[in-house]
């Protein structure tokens, strides 16, 4: 079992990874309303470092500004309280839930001796981890979803002004409203295919490359973050679609037609999307522009810009 030094531990880099995510919810905010495809300042023509033509969006800075300017420094912060209450409960219980099904964290046993562990232990370790990590993952997505939802649908509102849901307890009504038990869930397949491939297949890759290609100790530590980069990178439109599929249908402007079409099922959203180019939405947060080709005006867009040709001489 884990020492009470651990658990307090374990505790204080919580905490810490809380505060973290409140002070960065204004650009979480903003990239919410990019995904699901609010642009409501007007993008200015500019060129690629190639020379090409594009229309330029305002990057993750810019929106959070404009967000601040319409509803202050607080609005910024919209859709944080459900967002916190979730990752607590959701935190909590699925540890517990792994301690019960006695899925222990797997623990390196290098202090015993001076040696490295063997091929077998280190895949046997390899194989405790993920199982636990794979528990932990689906039962927090599961009990976080429902405060998730409402998390999104506060910041949605934004696009229509709305106050359908404001408070906590106020928006569990509405939310029941509106779609009954299965609102709460909305989204949730494409979020949790999203993480669980992600963490499957980048948790593999580390432990492949830290076994067969990479074995300086100081360069092991990195590998794991870029697995998990070029990972969260390839599955990212699942998380658009699941934003999305949440937003669809919910009763806000945000989720109806001209700016959202009423899609059946994520599988039907993460075609259109895709069929439109806009499956990675908010994907780039600093460098975002749309080709001329791409040009087509929404209910949510602000006016284009003409794009003017350069005079040949």
């Amino acid at each position: 079992e884990k020492s009470e030094e651990e658990v307090v531990n374990e505790w204080i880099r919580f905490g810490v990874r809380l505060g973290i995510s409140s002070a960065l919810h204004p650009f979480e905010y903003a990239k919410i309303l990019i995904q699901i495809g609010y642009e409501p300042i007007a993008p200015r023509a500019g060129k690629t470092l190639f020379g090409h033509s594009v229309l330029i969006l305002p990057n993750i800075f810019q929106y959070a500004g404009y967000i601040r300017r319409v509803d202050g420094f607080s609005g910024c912060f919209r859709g944080l309280m459900p967002k916190l209450v979730g990752n607590i409960v959701s935190s909590h219980f699925s540890e517990n839930i792994a301690d019960r099904l006695g899925l222990a964290v797997a623990i390196e046993n290098k202090q015993q001796s001076n040696s490295e562990p063997s091929d077998e232990e280190q895949y046997e370790s390899f194989k405790k981890q993920l199982r636990r990590d794979i528990v932990v993952r689906s039962t927090g997505i599961l009990i976080s979803q429902p405060f998730h939802v409402i998390s999104i649908r506060m910041m949605a509102q934004f696009v229509g002004r709305e106050t359908n849901y404001t408070s906590l307890f106020g928006s569990i009504v509405e939310v029941y409203r509106q779609d009954g038990i299965f609102g709460f869930f909305s989204g949730f397949i494409p979020r949790l295919l999203c993480d669980l491939s992600c963490l499957v297949v980048a948790s593999t890759a580390t432990y492949l490359i830290n076994r067969h290609i990479v074995h300086d100790p100081a360069a092991k530590m990195y590998t794991s973050s870029f697995a998990q980069f070029i990972c969260g990178s390839i599955v990212y439109p699942l998380h658009v679609v699941s934003t999305c599929m949440i937003v669809s249908g919910s009763g806000l402007k945000a989720g109806r037609l001209p700016q959202m079409p009423l899609y059946n099922d994520w599988r039907e959203c993460y075609r259109m999307l895709k069929a439109n180019g806009e499956h990675k939405r908010g994907s780039s947060l600093f460098w975002r522009y749309i080709r001329p080709k791409n040009q087509s005006i929404k209910s949510g867009m602000a006016p284009y810009p003409e794009l003017t040709k350069p005079k040949a001489w």
